[in-house]
C-alpha cells in the first residue's frame, strides 16, 4: 500500500479499487419498478440501470407518482396493473419500495409469477411474514433481495468491506459499532410513516441497515439480541413513532454490535444523517464517515484506516461504485448467490424483527 505524507501527519493513500461496469448489454436483463411509496425505488433503479439493466415498466396505483418516475425514467412504460407487468415474459425481477406492512405480500405475488424481487429494507414488518417468505423463496427459486442501501449503495462502506475482507487491512473483526442518525422532516412525511403497523417500529426499519453491516462485516452467519430498546422523547403528537433505539448484539463467531438509530439529525447538518461506522479488528480499525465528515469536508465516502503499517484516509466519492448491483443481475441470470445471500438477507431480517420485538420501551 503506497501512501504519502502530509503536513497534518496522515497519510493519504490511493484507493486501488476500480469501479465496476456494466454487465449485461441491452434487453439482456429487463426488470419493472413498481410500489413507489418510498423514494428508495430510485436507488433501487438507478444502480440495476448503471449496471446495465432494461427498465421497461412501471406500476403504481398513484398516477402522480408514476408521471414523476417516467419524468426521471422515460424509457419506463407505465402499467395498468400490477398483473401486466407480472404477466410480462420479458421481465425478470421486481424492484419495489411498498409501505413496509405490504413488502411481503408484494414479494409473494412477484415470486409465484416466477420472478425475482427486489425490495427495499425493511423487507418485513412481522416474523410471520418472514418465515412466508422463505416458504416461498423455497417452493418457487425466486429471490427476496433486499436493498440494504446503507451498505450497498454508500461508496465508502463497500470500500471498507473490500479493506476488511479482500485485503485484511485490520485482520479479525471483533467490534462494529454503528450510527445511523436522520432528519425527520416531519411535515413531508407519509401517514404510514408514523403508524407504527405499517412501518414495523425504528429497530426493524432503519435499524435494518446496521444489522445487515455488522453481520457482514464482521462475518457472521447469525447472532443474538442482547439488549434493545427504543423510545419517543420528542414527537408526543405521533405517538406511535419511535425516534430512538439502539440495540447490542452478539455474533455467533463471538464479535459484537452495538448500534443507535434516530431521527434528531439537526437542521444545521449539512445532509440528512451523520452515518458513521467504527469497526474494531485485532490488527487495526477503520472509520467509515459516509455522508459528511462534519465542519471538514461536505463530500461524504471518507474512509480511516489505522493498523500497523500507519495511518490512512481514503476518500472514495466516484471511485468504488456499487457492484452489488451488476452481481445481483449476474445471479438472476445465472442463479448464483455473488452479491447477496439469500440466507443473509433473510437473517438481517430476522434480527431486526427480533430486536424490535424485545426492545424496551423508554419514557421520558
Amino acid at each position: 500500500m503506497s501512501d504519502f505524507n502530509r503536513a497534518d501527519g496522515m497519510n493519504y493513500a490511493p484507493v486501488s479499487a476500480a469501479k465496476p461496469k456494466p454487465v449485461c448489454r441491452p434487453g439482456e436483463f429487463v426488470f419493472a419498478s413498481a410500489a413507489l411509496d418510498h423514494g428508495h425505488i430510485y436507488g433501487q433503479t438507478n444502480g440495476l440501470l448503471e449496471a446495465g439493466a432494461t427498465l421497461k415498466w412501471v406500476y403504481d396505483p398513484d398516477p402522480a407518482k408514476v408521471a414523476q418516475f417516467i419524468e426521471k425514467y422515460p424509457q419506463a412504460k407505465a402499467a395498468d396493473s400490477l398483473e401486466t407487468v407480472l404477466a410480462d415474459p420479458e421481465v425478470r425481477l421486481v424492484a419495489a419500495a411498498a409501505i413496509p406492512s405490504e413488502r411481503a405480500g408484494l414479494g409473494m405475488k412477484v415470486m409465484d409469477a416466477g420472478k425475482d424481487y427486489f425490495t427495499d429494507k425493511t423487507p418485513f414488518t412481522t416474523l410471520e411474514q418472514l418465515a412466508a417468505a422463505k416458504a416461498k423463496a423455497a417452493e418457487t427459486g425466486r429471490k427476496y433481495m433486499v436493498y440494504y442501501s446503507e451498505r450497498l449503495h454508500v461508496e465508502s462502506a463497500v470500500y471498507a468491506g473490500q479493506l476488511i475482507h479482500e485485503q485484511k487491512a485490520i485482520g479479525r473483526v471483533l467490534q462494529v459499532i454503528g450510527t445511523g442518525p436522520h432528519r425527520l422532516s416531519k411535515s413531508s412525511r407519509p401517514d404510514w410513516f408514523f403508524r407504527k403497523e405499517q412501518y414495523g417500529g425504528i429497530l426493524c426499519d432503519i435499524g435494518s441497515h446496521q444489522i445487515e453491516q455488522f453481520l457482514y462485516f464482521a462475518g457472521c452467519k447469525d447472532a443474538k439480541v442482547a439488549h434493545s430498546k427504543v423510545a419517543n422523547y420528542a414527537n408526543p403528537d405521533v405517538p406511535e413513532l419511535e425516534d430512538f433505539g439502539d440495540a447490542t448484539l452478539i455474533g455467533d463467531n463471538g464479535a459484537t454490535n452495538y448500534f443507535r438509530v434516530d431521527w434528531f439529525t439537526p437542521d444545521g447538518l449539512g445532509t440528512w444523517g451523520d452515518g458513521r461506522m467504527i469497526i474494531l479488528g485485532t490488527e487495526g480499525y477503520i472509520e467509515i464517515r459516509k455522508y459528511i465528515d462534519v465542519a471538514r469536508e461536505s463530500k461524504g465516502n471518507q474512509v480511516y484506516l489505522v493498523n500497523g503499517s500507519g495511518e490512512y484516509r481514503y476518500s472514495v466519492s466516484g471511485q468504488v461504485g456499487y457492484p452489488f448491483f451488476g452481481e445481483l443481475i449476474l445471479d438472476c441470470l445465472n442463479r448464483t448467490e455473488n452479491a447477496m445471500t439469500q440466507e443473509h438477507a433473510f437473517k438481517a431480517a430476522e434480527l431486526c424483527l427480533q430486536a424490535q420485538k424485545q426492545a424496551i420501551r423508554v419514557e421520558g
